[in-house]
């Protein structure tokens, strides 16, 4: 089974396929990434194995996380992420995971935070029709009635109204590889990924 990688977002741009048609692709650096872990249902109870991404100074993590990777001799990592494998004898403390692990043409799925948009209103958040526009009407964008009046007389949870859209956790499955350059390890996907340029993303291939 593949191990999945941690990588940042480059951005988006275009590329003509063989039969000159333009194909949007999205840049996405991946790793390396360090085996920091390794779990087994005899340790752990399951079979894991954890990586880390992005080396940083040590004042930017706890004395937990230092003592955590420490433990292994592993220089400080920003990102630590757990992968579940059927095999966690095939990897060691230390291995450098690179985007050689991945093939062109090969599907993944790709996690990440999406673009945070701020508090928006029922239009742009919901999709819902506006009122009319005509002399004399008080509604334009409000959202009417949001409840009755009798029993149970509140809210109901999980009302559709204005609030905070994005920054939310999304996942998009079965993204294709373009292609794979293994001297930068960065990968070209077909179509977009969730986030702006910058933005760390969890990358494993699809079931």
């Amino acid at each position: 089974m593949s191990l999945g990688l941690l990588g940042n977002k480059i951005g988006m741009t275009q590329i003509f396929n063989e039969s000159g048609n333009v194909v949007p692709v999205t840049i996405v650096k991946v790793g390396p990434c360090v085996v920091t872990q390794i779990k087994t249902v005899l340790s752990d109870g399951y079979n894991a194995i954890q990586i880390g991404y992005l080396n940083v100074s040590n004042k930017v993590l706890t004395q937990p996380e230092l003592g955590h990777l420490q433990k292994s001799n592993i220089q400080p990592l920003k990102y630590l992420k757990e992968f579940r494998v059927n095999n966690p004898e095939d990897f060691t403390v230390g291995q450098i995971i690179t985007a050689s692990s991945f093939n062109e043409g090969q599907l993944i799925d790709i996690t990440g935070k999406s673009s945070g948009k701020g508090f928006s209103g029922l239009q742009k958040r919901h999709n819902f029709a506006r009122g009319p526009m005509t002399h004399g009407s008080k509604n334009h964008r409000a959202p009417g009635s949001i409840g009755m009046g009798t029993d149970p007389g509140r809210v109901l949870p999980g009302k559709r109204m204005a609030g905070q859209l994005g920054n939310k956790t999304v996942n998009i499955k079965k993204l294709k590889i373009i292609q794979v350059n293994t001297e930068e390890n960065i990968l070209v996907i077909k179509g977009s990924v969730p986030g702006k340029p910058g933005n760390l993303l969890n990358i494993k291939p699809s079931k």
